[in-house]
């Protein structure tokens, strides 16, 4: 079979971790990326604005970036998720991989992020007349409690969409991470840097511009205490790092 070559990328850009260290893979690979947040009443929107930032700092580097946010909040109304703010459920506080951490998942956000931005890949693969892959950050410590985010899933959806439109085969979907933990998430993020020439501080920057978890403050803060910050805590120590984002006092 023909190895899918492109130089175009169109990738979901959360502001969390691991979308903005796929974000950053595409582009030390050297691909034009179109990147597109979503605004589906989540607590945490907080994310959204730390994605804006890490937007306009590559950007300002001259790399081939765009960012869109699109308006999904009525989509998601009448949802079951503790993530969505109009159910006025608590975020639980647990390691991510326990049960009480399904009410988080919000029933199959990424097969509706992943169909969006494929739509949006077979427009821009049409009006150039060239290949275009559309990414997500799935990652293995997704799998315990959210089927969406699983290989099978993913690859349910790709055969999907290669038999739903008749530009298909100028449009491929990736999940690199999909069979990785957070922590090599990170490492590749941090590969990718290393390989664009970042410096260290600039290095941090990107990453204090990336927001997890479930249950911040007012201001911001990571509570420290719901699965993706722990998660995301385990990551950093794996890469012998310190988390450069805040969390609540007296948490670490």
């Amino acid at each position: 079979m023909k190895k899918f070559v492109s130089d175009k990328a169109v990738v979901a850009l959360g502001g969390g971790l691991d979308s903005t260290c796929l974000l950053l893979k595409l582009l030390s690979e050297g691909k034009a990326v179109r990147a597109y947040g979503f605004n589906y009443g989540q607590k945490h929107q907080i994310e959204l604005k730390k994605a804006r930032r890490n937007v306009r700092f590559l950007q300002e580097k001259g790399f081939p970036l765009s960012f869109q946010e699109i308006n999904l909040v009525d989509v998601f109304a009448e949802n079951t998720s503790s993530l969505v703010a109009s159910t006025g459920l608590d975020i639980p506080h647990g390691n991510y991989n326990e049960d009480i951490m399904r009410s988080t998942v919000v029933p199959l956000r990424n097969v509706i992020f992943s169909s969006i931005i494929y739509s949006k890949a077979i427009n821009w693969a049409v009006l150039t007349d060239s290949n275009v892959v559309i990414a997500l950050g799935l990652h293995s410590g997704d799998h315990a409690v959210s089927p969406d985010c699983r290989p099978e899933s993913h690859r349910a959806c790709k055969k999907a969409y290669e038999l739903s439109d008749w530009n298909s085969d100028k449009v491929d979907y990736e999940a690199p991470f999909v069979n990785v933990n957070k922590g090599a998430v990170l490492a590749a993020g941090l590969e990718a840097m290393q390989k664009m020439g970042f410096r260290k501080q600039e290095m941090l920057r990107v990453l204090r511009n990336t927001h997890s978890c479930y249950d911040p403050t007012p201001t911001g803060e990571s509570c420290g205490l719901c699965g993706t910050c722990r998660e995301r805590l385990e990551a950093f120590a794996a890469n012998g790092l310190k988390d450069p984002v805040k969390y609540v006092k007296g948490i670490l």
